[in-house]
């Protein structure tokens, strides 16, 4: 069943009286009825605030990371732990292949249900999580693999446990790993990209964004508690912080847009999916003739130059 957004009730409202015209044997009403709602809901999509935008990359039926991998990858094979302290839950590796590559693939897993994202931390990992990820792309420059990362965090876990642990040098360190590997990587942006929990698998080749995902340092809630001190000024710092997908790539942030079906990829799993694939391989498909140096230099070049222009 559809879960509809607030802004999208005028939608819902349509759609629920085309049911009542198909109940009533209305074939005609319902079909000018939904035709009506698909209309609205192509207009709506094209004038999203960035605040509708983070409504959208929130989205409890957004494609996450088993659907993405599932449907991207074949015979993917996790592994867990950081060989110090344990397995984190919020970040899930492992061996996949791709479009006929073998590739190791990282991201932050958020849950489909209340169950399973208390499970997974709703996608805010812990120092192990980072650690976990270094040791797997430790493993893909051993092995020559490119590494794919799906990025999809509110931000690494705040709390006082993770911190204990190394927090900040564990994101640090992953960081660092990804701008020093010698093989292709390729991170997307599927949902939230929030913070150092983000851009810890991040720093890649190309980065690349759902139409509907967002990037920031902060969520905008914490962003409007902390300049106006009200968390319900949230829209407002959404405007003024440039979260959206068309910001970033005018900002130089990221690389590429990937475009999302009619009203967000929550309404289309495999079409999503579909166009994230055309759009990973053809990446890759550019990046798989440059040598280790190469790449490391193009990483470190293209981070350099934000905010310079």
């Amino acid at each position: 069943m559809m879960r509809y957004l607030p802004f999208e009730k005028p939608i819902e409202a349509l759609q629920s009286a085309r049911d009542a015209a198909l109940r009533a044997s209305g074939e005609g009403e319902a079909a000018m009825l939904a035709e009506r709602a698909d209309r609205q809901l192509v207009d709506l999509y094209a004038r999203l605030t960035p605040w509708q935008r983070t409504q959208v990359a929130r989205h409890p039926d957004r494609p996450h990371f088993s659907q993405l991998v599932a449907g991207l990858c074949d015979e993917f094979v996790p592994l867990a732990g950081d060989r110090a302290f344990g397995d984190d839950k919020a970040i899930i590796g492992g061996f996949a292949n791709f479009a006929g590559r073998r590739v190791v693939v990282i991201g932050h897993a958020k849950g489909e249900d209340t169950a399973s994202r208390l499970h997974h931390n709703f996608g805010m990992g812990r120092p192990e999580g980072y650690r976990k990820a270094i040791r797997l792309m430790d493993l893909a420059d051993r092995f020559g693999l490119p590494v794919i990362t799906l990025v999809d965090t509110p931000g690494a876990f705040p709390g006082i446990d993770a911190e204990a642990r190394g927090q900040a040098e564990a994101i640090a360190r992953a960081t660092e790993r990804c701008l020093s590997l010698g093989v292709p990587m390729i991170a997307v942006i599927v949902g939230e990209g929030g913070s150092g929990g983000a851009v810890a698998l991040a720093s890649a080749n190309r980065v690349l964004m759902l139409e509907h995902a967002v990037y920031s340092v902060i969520s905008p809630e914490g962003c409007a508690s902390i300049l106006w001190r009200n968390a319900d000024r949230a829209p407002d710092a959404a405007e003024a912080m440039k979260i959206t997908a068309a910001d970033q790539l005018r900002l130089g942030v990221i690389h590429r847009i990937v475009y999302e079906p009619k009203g967000g990829a929550h309404r289309d799993h495999g079409e999503m999916i579909k166009r994230l694939s055309l759009a990973l391989k053809a990446e890759l498909d550019g990046l798989s003739s440059l040598t280790p140096d190469e790449l490391r230099a193009e990483r470190r070049s293209f981070f350099l130059q934000i905010g310079r222009s």
